[in-house]
């Protein structure tokens, strides 16, 4: 290259996909530096398409961040998971996690054929390295060799930040030239509320243990600044499906719901920048996860 010819601006839409809990949206906020995106050890924690926008020097890279890829039987992760492949379709690059530290073999054929299918070119991304030994890494990434024609097979750990600026180099490399699809103050395109409504649904996942099953949505009823932007007043309610799970998400005197309270509006005023009234409410919708009109309420 001459000294005063610069890189060319690459730019383009990347599919982060992968089986539940593999490490998406660990992975997606790590390369952010932000956090946009939930998590928590249970699997199908992500339910809708979240779009998250990486600035580099020669390069953006626009991630979608999709619900995890699996043969689904019920009906609201039948819709979960036609959300993710729906995003195939329309994007330069596919990165592929799979959590090398627990196979999951029915959610990875099953991708894979998925992918044959759609012709596309696609980077893996073997995820939690930091919990495998170096010989089976590398069995793991000779049978990944043998199973598709992957651009790039790159080991990493998405939770401590090992060879991430590694995987985000391969992919921007393989981004066409282009300039920016978005101004450079852009992290997502999905509005604070949804992203309050997540973080809400992500402390209910983490602090019921067990007991509270995938049948948790979250919406907004009511987000209203104050006080030129420093006070944010949030009411939102828990939907569930059982007045079993209401006891159980409530707790003695309200001792759950309180926590759980405490806990999402610590992270809404982060994200924010400003003080945050949340005023929550639990309510029983029953087999909600079964009603397509539901479904269609509640955003998936």
């Amino acid at each position: 290259m001459k000294n005063n010819q610069l890189p060319k601006f690459r730019s383009g839409f990347i599919a982060l996909v992968g089986a539940p809990n593999a490490g998406k949206s660990t992975l997606l906020n790590r390369m952010l530096g932000e956090k946009i995106s939930i998590t928590s050890k249970k699997p199908q924690t992500t339910r809708n398409r979240i779009i998250g926008v990486v600035h580099r020097p020669a390069a953006q890279l626009v991630f979608i961040d999709t619900p995890g890829v699996h043969k689904a039987r019920s009906p609201l992760n039948v819709r979960i998971v036609e959300v993710a492949l729906s995003t195939l379709a329309d994007v330069d690059l596919v990165l592929i996690i799979v959590d090398a530290s627990q196979a999951d073999p029915e959610s990875e054929l099953f991708m894979v054929e998925k992918l044959k299918a759609r012709k596309r070119s696609v980077i893996l991304a073997l995820n939690k390295i930091d919990l495998v030994k170096k010989p089976r890494l590398l069995k793991l990434i000779d049978n990944w060799t043998h199973a598709f024609d992957f651009k790039a097979i790159v080991p990493i750990s998405a939770r401590h930040g090992q060879q991430v600026e590694d995987l985000m180099s391969a992919m921007e490399g393989m981004l066409p030239e282009g300039p920016p699809f978005f101004p450079e103050d852009t992290l997502t395109d999905v509005p604070e509320r949804f992203i309050a409504a997540e973080m809400i649904r992500e402390k209910v996942f983490r602090l019921t243990g067990q007991e509270i099953p995938y049948s948790t949505a979250v919406t907004i009823d009511s987000f209203k600044e104050e006080k030129k932007g420093a006070l944010v007043k949030i009411y939102a309610t828990i939907h569930i499906e059982r007045d079993s799970q209401k006891g159980i998400i409530i707790g003695k005197q309200g001792s759950k719901l309180k926590q759980i309270g405490e806990a999402s509006r610590k992270e809404i005023e982060r994200m924010l920048g400003a003080r945050v009234f949340l005023k929550l409410f639990v309510r029983v919708q029953k087999n909600w996860s079964k009603d397509t009109r539901a479904l269609r309420k509640f955003g998936y």
